[in-house]
């Protein structure tokens, strides 16, 4: 105990802490970085207890948000208690743990304590819960929050210590009902500031118009037009520096430096900067590694490549250059750690994971170029966004901490002061800049009422339409019915750890005998992807991917494939060369293996796993698998538009043409044969970029996909996300009867997993075989579009109802025009005249002209709809 108790600040202020713990129900409290809230205070609260006479009865639980912080936390508290971790402290994340019969302090993730909930909504015997780094504001911690503080009233026992770095005390006091406050000063040593006028001082580096504009390389040149493209409009980066530097006239600084403040060119990361920057380092300053915080893998890459081709920086007799981001293996990450050899200094180039999940005590130097890749959420567009945005004074303190763990440090700030005074001051909550269909089904689960109304008491609740949006995505699935009630379905989608979309695919994988392909898939895509790519291999990891998935036009089946191999490979004792050769990471595989026994339980548990199913002679047949992959995926769907100069184009019916993440393999194939792709998730970073594809045909999406309709015409088919079908009547016909028996087994299965759907219902299934199997992809795009549509001039408030011609006319008339091989329309817009604009069109050598509009898109939408209204006989009779 005297150990415990020197490392506070005072024993009395230690006392004074676990008086609080012990006479409020909530407690509030921040600490500096390296006060040792996380290790010591749950040692203190456990300690008291014993003593106390309660230890028997005592069980903590401390929530951190990562795995690799709750596993090491545990480890370290039991070293310091001279223990075995499982005895009296141990950990529980999702794919192991260490836990006894006598621990009485458990570390895990904020996900475990809510899957606890299912079971115990009241948490009956946990005396104290903890939850760490609560600043974050994950979607995960804010959830428990509601939940605790619902739970507070039913268990006046039950202490909750919430604990920070950098908290907003007052917001979580208030949060709960003026709960105290507390704070524990730190030990680190200072770390001097350095912001760009100071930098520009130092170094004598000069900022003009051409060396701002980062260099990515021949390959990505779009990106250095994206920056000079970005400096003529108005982005949220460049908005808030112009409001920061109004009115200064920084008279401190010399002539020159003032000269490059004003051409400053906020848009861009500084490239030639920080190589200066380092260069300086590197020649004039003491001793001690350099931490870079960058922006994502191709800032770091990029960087990485220049700064190896710079006379200093690229020696390595004199610096060593290392790479640190999330997508990394294991081992890869691990070489920051290890100290350089004498006389060479260590760069290490990483993105914001390094400013909490990461200690590197050599660190002396830290280079901030304040920004990061955010993910926020589009709730007009449903479509997740990845933009560099600039962070918050919280995050800039953090990264700045990062140079003062074990001596004096010095942190440059490539931005100026005035933009620092200008952040905000804390993150943004994860519940309003993620999709919240999970969390969503959570509530449903729990029965914690209505999804709104539970959503409505958070700290700071999401947007409605984010809201309206998970639920209708859950309702498409299934998972929902139209009261917003769990389905059966639903029920056992909450019981698996995934998002609902990869859970489905799941069940519906036991269910007709693919569950071995699928259960890979789904570990797959809950993990970090096992291809890794080095730096200067990336091209022989690409095709070494390219090879697992090409034949089945899927990187969902490359996984299965490259899987199996490595099982293969493991069997005959040369797994570690298999993944060497092949470009695969041996610790993502073995997370993979040991999540698809996990997964594999849940299913078993759900009593979906019997030898009755229905068992597919080929289980990893790519026509049969495709169709389970797009029922958990869809409505995720793309049509595959013809190749133009040889480069494929693909289309969504809420975005228009989006792009294929370069990584995956159909983004390399020069042809697809099917017309049609799932993919797991998009995300907009300029453009909207799809990740982990397969292609699927006709057949597979209209039996796997939404919900279908009789359309006003013979052979006229509608789906649930308003993509269309025009085909025979007969075929129509027999799709529409399959379909509708099709649901009514799945039905069946869903109430009683029991149910033998192969015994009673072979013919439907062997019919569903052969039709997929017979299917010559011959699909067309002719019309595909939303018949409900946001109405973006109102905020996202209202859906209103639009027409099919108003909203896609572009896209009918280009693609039947492309379909029949005829030249594509030329548009010419005129305007903006008392602010309207109007378009003029060129097809079939006549020239239309369309209705004035308020923007330039909708007017050359007008032009089409003239064009189609002189094709309809046309185009009707084809």
């Amino acid at each position: 105990m005297m150990a415990l108790r020197a490392s506070l600040p005072a024993y009395k202020q230690r006392e004074s802490l676990l008086e609080s713990v012990a006479n409020n129900q909530v407690l509030v409290v921040s600490g500096e970085t390296g006060c040792g809230k996380t290790t010591q205070l749950p040692q203190y609260i456990l300690e008291t207890e014993i003593e106390a006479g309660r230890g028997g009865s005592c069980s903590i639980i401390c929530t951190q948000p990562r795995r690799i912080s709750a596993m090491s936390v545990a480890e370290r508290v039991a070293a310091e208690r001279g223990e075995l971790l499982g005895e009296s402290v141990g950990y529980k994340v999702r794919l192991e743990g260490t836990r006894g019969r006598d621990t009485r302090l458990l570390f895990c993730t904020t996900g475990i304590l809510l899957r606890r909930l299912l079971v115990d909504p009241s948490l009956s015997g946990v005396t104290h819960v903890i939850v760490d780094e609560i600043h974050e504001r994950g979607m995960n911690e804010d959830f428990l929050l509601i939940v605790l503080k619902d739970i507070l009233p039913r268990r006046p026992d039950l202490r909750i210590i919430l604990m920070s770095a950098t908290l907003n005390a007052e917001l979580f006091s208030n949060y709960f009902n003026s709960a105290p406050t507390c704070h524990i000063p730190g030990f680190t040593y200072p770390v001097k500031a350095h912001f760009l006028e100071d930098i520009l001082d130092l170094t004598g580096h000069r900022l003009t118009e051409l060396n701002q504009i980062d260099d990515y390389g021949d390959s990505k040149s779009w990106k250095m037009q994206k920056q000079l493209n970005n400096r003529k409009r108005k982005t949220s980066v460049n908005s808030l520096v112009e409001n920061a530097m109004s009115g200064m006239s920084f008279e401190q600084c010399n002539f020159s430096t003032r000269s490059s403040l004003s051409r400053w060119d906020p848009e861009g990361l500084g490239f030639n900067l920080i190589q200066a920057l380092l260069c300086h380092i590197c020649r004039k300053e003491r001793p001690g590694a350099v931490l870079v915080f960058m922006t994502g893998w191709e800032e770091i890459a990029a960087l990485k490549d220049k700064l190896l081709s710079n006379p200093l920086l690229g020696d390595p007799n004199q610096v060593l250059i290392l790479p640190c981001h999330g997508g990394m293996s294991s081992s890869e990450q691990k070489l920051i750690f290890n100290h350089p050899p004498p006389n060479v200094r260590k760069i290490v180039l990483a993105t914001n994971m390094a400013e909490t999940s990461i200690t590197i005590n050599d660190v002396v130097f830290v280079i901030d170029c304040g920004k990061a890749k955010e993910t926020s959420y589009d709730a007009l567009n449903n479509t997740p966004c990845l933009l560099p945005t600039w962070i918050s004074k919280a995050s800039a303190r953090q990264r700045r901490g990062r140079a003062g763990r074990v001596q004096p440090g010095e942190a440059y700030h490539i931005y100026p002061k005035p933009v620092f005074d200008a952040f905000i001051d804390y993150q943004q909550p994860e519940l309003h800049r993620v999709p919240l269909q999970s969390l969503c089904l959570q509530i449903k689960s729990l029965n914690l009422g209505s999804i709104e109304g539970f959503l409505s008491k958070a700290m700071q609740p999401p947007d409605s339409l984010s809201v309206k949006n998970a639920i209708h995505l859950l309702k498409i699935i299934g998972a929902l019915d139209d009261n917003e009630e769990l389905t059966h379905l639903g029920r056992h989608l909450s019981t698996l750890p995934v998002e609902p979309t990869i859970g489905k695919m799941l069940v519906m994988g036991s269910i007709f005998g693919c569950l071995e392909p699928v259960l890979t898939i789904a570990a797959g895509l809950s993990l970090r992807d096992p291809f890794v790519s080095p730096f200067d291999k990336r091209d022989m990891a690409d095709r070494k991917r390219f090879d697992f998935g090409v034949s089945c036009c899927s990187d969902h089946i490359a996984y299965v494939n490259a899987y199996n191999a490595w099982r293969q490979a493991k069997v005959q004792g040369n797994a570690m060369d298999f993944c060497w050769e092949n470009f695969l990471s041996s610790q993502t595989l073995e997370a993979m293996h040991s999540l698809r026994k996990q997964f594999r339980e849940l299913i078993k548990e759900a009593g979906f796993l019997s030898s009755d199913i229905f068992v597919n002679e080929d289980q990893t047949s790519s026509e049969f698998l495709g169709g389970i992959i797009c029922s958990g995926l869809f409505p995720r769907v793309a049509a595959i538009l013809p190749p133009k100069n040889n480069v494929v184009h693909f289309k969504t019916v809420e975005d228009g043409e989006v792009l294929l993440n370069q990584n995956s393999v159909l983004a390399k194939m020069k042809s697809i044969p099917q017309p049609w792709l799932v993919f797991h998730e998009k995300v907009k970073t300029g453009i909207v970029i799809l990740r982990d594809a397969t292609g699927i045909s006709d057949t597979m999406l209209l039996l796997f996909g939404g919900q279908l309709n009789r359309g006003s015409k013979q052979g006229h088919i509608i789906m649930a996300n308003g993509l269309e079908f025009f085909m025979s009547s007969n075929l129509a016909r027999l799709i529409l009867e399959l379909r509708t028996e099709l649901d009514r087994l799945l039905q069946r299965k869903m109430v009683n997993p029991k149910v033998n759907i192969y015994e009673d219902s072979r013919h439907l299934l062997e019919a569903m075989t052969t039709l997929m199997n017979g299917d010559e992809n011959s699909g067309s795009f002719d019309y595909v579009g939303a018949i409900t549509a946001v109405d973006k001039s109102n905020q996202g408030k209202k859906v209103v109802e639009r027409s099919k011609g108003e909203l896609n006319a572009l896209s009918i008339l280009h693609n039947w025009l492309q379909k029949r091989g005829e030249e594509l329309p030329i548009y010419k817009v005129k305007g903006p005249k008392k602010d309207m604009f109007q378009a003029r069109v060129k097809c079939r050598g006549q020239y239309f002209i369309g209705k004035p509009a308020t923007s330039k898109r909708q007017a050359e939408r007008n032009a089409a709809v003239e064009v189609l209204k002189s094709l309809t006989k046309e185009m009707s009779m084809w």
